[in-house]
């Protein structure tokens, strides 16, 4: 969603009426997306990198989310009665405390909904969600680690003597799975694998995009979702995010059309 300060900036008004400005955009561009027949949303709020921004701003942004995430929680609200789930995506521990319990009950009470799935990218960026991952299946893979006293390794360390090296496990009363004598492997080692990696991405609640649309004529991703859309086209308008509308939402989806059994095909090539 870029472009909202330029808006701002282009018609002398405050920054955070260009920021007012993007969510009304939003609302406008998830209706026809419903409507549409699009199940599955995903919008950049806020990046990790925007608390770079000035205080001010940053401020004003937070005051802003809290405020539009307190109103999904009216039962009066669009997305309650568009049956919309709501999913809020990214490093949330960044976020202050009002802010991030705002943010969990509206998850709360959006979850029975099932019509469709907005998900809400705050405190994310593409990298910091990867390192997650892969923190978490080393985690997950460090558990599972057995020995045959049941002893659970802390750490491995590797010691050379004049004809071998062994691998000694550090342990606490706890699991290993394997020491390795001279290299040859004496226990099987779990090994961390796409599919774990997959599953405790931030995004692992949502299919990867079909469509990425980036306004204000920018073609870079601003580490947004770079794991999930090797296969994905890119739109790129010149209009800044305030001034999204159908059309440019519409030359998108026929874009995608053109190219889908391309992009299928290249899929199945990988």
């Amino acid at each position: 969603m870029d472009g909202n300060r330029w808006y701002a900036k282009r018609r002398n008004l405050p920054v955070g009426e260009g920021h007012k400005a993007g969510y009304w955009a939003l609302m406008s561009l998830l209706r026809y997306c419903w409507e549409m027949g699009v199940k599955y949303v995903t919008v950049y709020a806020f990046s990790i990198d925007n608390f770079k921004r000035s205080p001010e701003e940053v401020q004003t942004l937070m005051d802003l989310l809290q405020e539009k995430i307190e109103g999904l929680l009216d039962k009066e609200s669009y997305l309650n009665q568009a049956g919309v789930r709501v999913r809020f995506i990214g490093n949330l521990k960044l976020l202050s405390e009002p802010v991030r319990a705002a943010a969990e009950n509206a998850m709360k009470a959006t979850a029975n909904n099932s019509k469709a799935v907005l998900s809400i990218c705050v405190a994310y960026t593409s990298t910091d969600e990867i390192v997650h991952a892969v923190e978490e299946s080393c985690k997950e893979k460090m558990d599972k680690i057995q020995v045959p006293n049941g002893r659970k390794i802390e750490r491995v360390d590797k010691v050379k003597t004049e004809n071998r090296t062994v691998d000694h496990e550090v342990a606490s009363n706890g699991l290993v799975e394997e020491v390795k004598v001279n290299g040859k492997q004496q226990h099987e080692i779990p090994q961390v694998k796409l599919v774990d990696v997959e599953k405790h991405m931030y995004m692992a609640v949502a299919p990867d995009p079909d469509i990425m649309i980036r306004t204000s004529g920018e073609t870079r991703l601003s580490n947004f979702l770079l794991w999930q859309t090797s296969s994905c086209p890119l739109e790129a308008p010149a209009a800044l995010w305030p001034e999204l509308g159908l059309w440019h939402l519409v030359w998108a989806v026929l874009n995608f059309q053109h190219s889908h059994h391309y992009l299928e095909k290249k899929k199945k090539q990988v």
